[in-house]
């Protein structure tokens, strides 16, 4: 299905209304009306936007790239142009419009970290495939996940989804897999839920190994103003955010632990604004280990278990080998939220959507 230049719905859903009502009791929202009539809620601690029941949701194609708005607004946009080296989502937005996602490396923002080039929005890679690398961008040595160019993108229900086939592609330009991505978001009253599918294709004439290795694999890199007190370039950097997992974990400590999910929240002007990765149950390796820092960096990664255990004397341990012509799928959930862990329910939307 291709999409025309514009695609507009409104949602007015049950489940839509069900979610918003108990959202209001436990994420500092208040009830208000709305200017036509139609129940809306209001963010209470400084949020400052009227987020209504009733939304609009638009996408518009655009060269390279698919923008998502809601209600006029600028959610995210899908990159899917040669032009990088990977796909990717950017920026991630709370339900007010705060920007959560750090700019770098696709704009340059005064004050913001210019480490790691390439943590790139929302995005899957990972750092050994058959050998190549494709979580580091290093123009002639690493590898390249290209479109084929014409992703799907269509309105489904009450939510928008984008839908692409691409390309895992050495230096050199030989093939070495190809996969099937699928986005499906969902605009909520205290922010949107994704849900992320990605199906990896084994050649034809044999295996893909992706290698145990920290460096991977879905991920997000975090705005400046989230993180946690660390160390960057040398000094202490102060930090106000805070990450914890299912299994009581919290802080930097979580690193490299498994769990079935991790949340990663802070304040600002008032608000707590927050991101919570999900593992599907159905995942392998369930449930995934966490490659999450204090300095920002957010990923969910099932291969890398020799780096996360210490496990030094066995360095192909995590090694996962999918057989010639065949596949394997990882399924994600992202909650972006208002309020802490336990005000946004982390726990409970993690309940529900294991159980889809």
């Amino acid at each position: 299905m291709t999409l025309p230049r514009v695609v507009v719905f409104r949602v007015l859903g049950l489940a839509v209304l069900g979610f918003a009502a108990f959202a209001a009791a436990s994420s500092g929202l208040v009830a208000a009306p709305g200017s036509d009539s139609t129940p809306a809620v209001q963010a209470s601690a400084g949020a400052g936007a009227r987020v209504p029941w009733r939304t609009t949701l638009a996408l518009e194609r655009e060269a390279g790239a698919i923008a998502v708005t809601i209600d006029g607004r600028p959610f995210t946009t899908y990159f899917f142009s040669s032009a990088a080296p990977k796909t990717y989502f950017h920026p991630v937005r709370a339900v007010d419009g705060t920007q959560l996602s750090r700019s770098y490396p696709m704009a340059d923002v005064p004050g913001e970290a210019k480490d790691h080039p390439h943590h790139r929005g929302l995005w899957f890679a990972h750092g050994s495939v058959n050998g190549v690398d494709f979580w580091a961008e290093k123009a002639g040595a690493t590898g390249r996940i290209v479109s084929t160019g014409n992703p799907e993108a269509f309105v489904e229900g009450d939510s928008a989804v984008i839908r692409d086939r691409r390309r895992w592609l050495a230096a050199d330009g030989r093939q070495i897999c190809t996969d099937q991505l699928a986005v499906k978001i969902t605009s909520l009253p205290i922010g949107s839920f994704w849900e992320v599918s990605l199906t990896l294709e084994a050649p034809a004439d044999g295996p893909l190994v992706l290698g145990d290795t920290k460096e991977g694999a879905f991920a997000l890199r975090l705005a400046r103003w989230m993180t946690l007190p660390h160390r960057a370039q040398g000094r202490d950097e102060p930090g106000v955010g805070q990450m914890v997992n299912s299994v009581g974990g919290s802080g930097a400590g979580i690193w490299g632990k498994r769990a079935e999910w991790v949340d990663y929240f802070a304040p600002r002007d008032g608000q707590v604004y927050g991101v919570a990765f999900f593992d599907a149950a159905s995942n392998p390796r369930h449930p995934t280990w966490w490659h999450v820092r204090d300095y920002g960096l957010f990923a969910a990664n099932p291969f890398g278990r020799h780096d996360f255990e210490g496990l030094r004397d066995q360095p192909r341990i995590g090694d996962m080998t999918i057989p010639a012509g065949q596949s394997v799928t990882f399924r994600y959930g992202v909650l972006v939220h208002l309020g802490d862990t336990q005000a946004a329910d982390v726990a409970g939307h993690y309940r529900q959507f294991s159980g889809r």
